[in-house]
């Protein structure tokens, strides 16, 4: 009998705990689950730290997990869905009562990792999600939510998908400067890339008008790794253009970043508050370019590879690497440029026009009667990121009278030191290579100057004059200088060191030289007769530079005809010469007014002219003689030559030696 009942009774009690099951889900099923609003209300209020209400409808239904496999598929997932849902903003706030209102929220939760204290929410929908976002100029934000719990929470939440529809998001950041206003909706359909959303961005950048659009996926995969998202988008920041199309990986870490990118605008130093990347002053740009990176626990990486594009009207193209990494990222890669047009590299040094700097957005600093750059650098930026980046500049489009050729430069920042090694020009069939460094951690900049030029050739160097270019030689010299300043024109102004120049053997133009020397017989008879060259023995001239005054040591310049020595000095600071050269022939001439030239006024405006009264007094003992007798008016005209040669050997050795730069005097 005992044996009989057993099945019963475990039948029995079988029975009743389906039956006690059912009605579990009966009554969860039909409970009015607003009656339960009260209590979330107030245990998210207390958790966050600021006003919580659900104000609309709570319905909570029961979803079937098709993606489970086995058991787990029988066990059912609750999908809760709340309306006119509100959060209330900073008590400091500014942007209205509420940091985020939501007409519509739905999410499904998967049951079975709460065992794990996680919190899985493989979809979470939002329609017509308003959020108000805020940060102050001392970094207090609106978004980060205080709790009443001192102790980390041991839940995690495991966000897998967000599905927006409808939606606005606003930002004031007066930390960055930023008001902005976002308002998202849904296309009508989606489209073959996967664009499910379009947005329309407006507002304002460091008091500069932005504007923009773009489109999103609809749906947004948190967590996946291989579904890409797709993006596109176009911003206009003031003058700055960005436009970007392609997809992204695993949003939530920026896995993985795949976009075609470019960017255009009035100066590459503009993109500094929008990148955090330090770029020079350029003319107007545009480049375009594949972009890609990933975040890592470094920081990140980025590539922006194979770009092409034009900086005023000289084209560039390479590719960029940023690293993000300690104590500052890290900028490198190589550029260049295969028709550079001389004029685009102006702004780097502030030598471009006050026109040219009103396009790039720069004060018209510069005074009309100064030929040195006196806008500053801009080393804020200096300390916030290290470079190493090659330039190379395969043809140079200059000026007639500039005989440029070529550029090859290294680029090395690094902890605020500016460092050009090497900076090398092709000039005249010759090069001009110097080692520049300027220190932007002090104010004003210190910086040093090696400068070296081998071969440049006479008749390439000054390639407008018509009377050197059968002449033959080449030019080489040295120079080094320390300065202190933030500006080319305060940096010369301060230099001090040495400047030397070296000729050896060729010859010059001899319509050149008797021109120099005023013996008017011997020009007559040159553009009568024709031109010829004249064996040149050496021209050698040394400068000492003090606080930016050059003082000629000495510069001479000997041939078989003549001897021309310069004296005088070159001021930097102010911009003005006072030069004199004094030419002596070597041999008879006749109609000679042999009077010293002199080389005035400033850079912009230099006077080159004769010692007027030498000439008068020898015009009026010529003219005196004539008098008592005609034949004697020719002698004070008539040059009998010196036969003095100069010492070349000397000359020529003192030029060789290695210059050497003094030290800035402090400001």
């Amino acid at each position: 009998m005992k044996s009989s009942m057993f099945p019963r009774v475990a039948g029995w009690a079988l029975l009743l705990v389906s039956a006690l099951v059912a009605l579990c889900f009966a009554v969860v099923l039909n409970f009015d689950w607003n009656r339960a609003r009260p209590w979330i209300n107030q245990r998210v209020s207390e958790a966050t730290g600021r006003p919580f209400a659900i104000r609309g409808d709570l319905v909570l239904q029961w979803d079937s997990p098709e993606a489970e496999t086995g058991w787990r598929r029988w066990v059912p997932w609750p999908r809760l869905s709340a309306q006119d849902i509100t959060l209330g903003n900073a008590d400091w706030g500014k942007t209205g009562p509420h940091m985020a209102e939501i007409r519509q929220l739905t999410f499904s939760l998967n049951p079975l990792p709460l065992l794990n204290r996680t919190i899985r929410i493989p979809t979470l929908e939002l329609a017509g999600p308003v959020l108000s976002l805020e940060r102050t100029a001392d970094g207090k934000n609106n978004w980060t939510l205080a709790s009443g719990n001192a102790e980390p929470s041991s839940w995690k939440l495991d966000l897998q998908r967000l599905v927006l529809s409808q939606g606005t998001v606003k930002l004031a950041d007066a930390t960055a400067k930023l008001n902005l206003k976002v308002d998202i909706d849904s296309l009508p359909k989606e489209s073959a890339e996967g664009y499910g959303i379009g947005w329309k961005l407006g507002g304002t950048f460091r008091q500069t008008p932005v504007q923009g659009s773009g489109r999103a996926g609809a749906v947004l995969s948190l967590q996946q790794d291989t579904k890409p998202y797709p993006l596109q988008a176009g911003v206009q920041i003031g003058a700055t253009r960005i436009d970007i199309a392609g997809t992204l990986t695993k949003p939530d870490a920026l896995a993985a970043l795949d976009l075609r990118l470019k960017l255009s605008g009035a100066s590459m130093a503009h993109l500094y508050p929008i990148t955090g990347i330090t770029l020079p002053n350029t003319p107007p740009f545009s480049t375009e370019g594949h972009l890609v990176g990933k975040l890592d626990k470094a920081g990140g990486r980025w590539l922006y590879e194979n770009f092409k594009g034009r900086v005023g009207a000289s084209d560039i193209a390479g590719t960029l690497e940023y690293i993000s990494q300690q104590p500052r990222p890290l900028l490198r890669g190589q550029v260049q440029s295969n028709q550079l047009r001389l004029e685009d590299l102006a702004p780097l040094i502030g030598a471009d026009s006050n026109t040219s700097k009103a396009k790039r957005g720069a004060a018209a600093v510069q005074p009309a009667g100064k030929v040195l750059p006196v806008e500053k650098f801009d080393t804020a930026s200096w300390g916030s990121i290290d470079a190493d980046v090659k330039f190379a500049g395969r043809k140079i489009f200059h000026a007639k009278d500039l005989p440029i050729d070529s550029l090859v430069a290294d680029l090395h920042l690094k902890d605020g030191v500016l460092s050009l090694t090497p900076l090398s020009f092709g000039v005249a069939g010759g090069t001009l290579a110097a080692t520049v460094k300027l220190d932007g951690r002090q104010d004003p900049i210190r910086a040093n100057l090696q400068l070296s030029a081998r071969r440049l050739k006479i008749k390439e160097l000054f390639p407008t004059l018509d009377t050197l270019q059968a002449s033959l030689g080449q030019i080489g010299g040295d120079a080094a200088l320390s300065a202190s300043g933030n500006s080319v024109a305060a940096l010369l102004g301060t230099s001090n060191g040495e400047v030397k120049a070296l000729v050896s053997k060729g010859t010059v133009s001899k319509f050149l030289l008797e021109a120099m020397g005023l013996n008017i017989g011997s020009v007559v008879a040159t553009q009568l007769f024709g031109d010829r060259q004249v064996q040149l023995n050496c021209l050698a001239s040394d400068f000492k530079v003090t606080q930016g005054v050059m003082q000629v040591r000495s510069f001479v310049l000997d041939t078989d005809e003549s001897v021309v020595n310069v004296s005088g000095l070159v001021d930097l600071s102010k911009e003005q010469l006072a030069l004199e050269i004094q030419p002596r022939n070597k041999a008879l001439r006749v109609l000679s007014l042999r009077s010293p030239l002199y080389v005035k006024g400033t850079f912009k405006n230099p006077d080159v002219g004769v010692d007027k009264g030498a000439v008068a007094l020898k015009l009026g003992s010529a003219i005196a003689l004539g008098a008592m007798a005609p034949a004697a008016a020719l002698l004070p005209l008539l040059n009998m030559g010196s036969q003095e040669f100069a010492e070349c050997a000397p000359l020529e050795a003192a030029a060789r030696q290695k210059p050497q730069a003094g030290r800035p005097k402090a400001r």
